[in-house]
């Protein structure tokens, strides 16, 4: 692991001469809209960064769907990477609509290799999902809203 940010190093004895440098990589920082849930608002880019708008951006008179008096939402217990279904070729274990029992799985999140259940801990449909497929996750992210039953 190397922690030193050696910028340049030069030594001189008799007819030895060493030089040492090391340059930072240069990185860019590239704004991700997120979609802020039930607000339809984008957070400010980053300092010196363009606006960028959302791919599909919801049209200035369209709502955000009204959420019922008791829905919440599945939080991802780890970090790693969102799976709706087992294989690709299989159909994911919920959607929205869907009627699930306590105990039922309700995706997958890779960690490490280990593909760990996400499982509902309580009766409730499924509104939406909110994670599209294969993409990573952190812990207390927000899976799927819910409405407890």
């Amino acid at each position: 692991m190397v922690d030193q940010s050696l910028e340049t190093l030069e030594y001189d004895h008799g007819d030895l001469h060493v030089r040492l440098v090391r340059r930072k990589a240069a990185t860019q920082q590239v704004p991700v809209p997120i979609m802020m849930q039930g607000a339809g608002v984008m957070p400010a880019p980053a300092a010196g960064m363009a606006a960028t708008p959302p791919a599909a951006a919801p049209s200035a008179g369209a709502a955000a769907p009204a959420l019922p008096p008791n829905a919440t939402t599945v939080k991802a217990p780890m970090m790693g990477i969102f799976y709706r279904a087992s294989t690709p070729s299989s159909p994911p274990f919920v959607k929205g609509g869907d009627l699930v029992k306590k105990g039922h799985v309700l995706c997958l999140i890779e960690a490490m290799k280990v593909f760990n259940e996400v499982k509902a801990d309580f009766d409730c449909v499924v509104i939406q999902n909110l994670v599209e497929n294969g993409k990573p996750v952190k812990v207390g992210q927000d899976l799927f809203s819910v409405e407890r039953k």
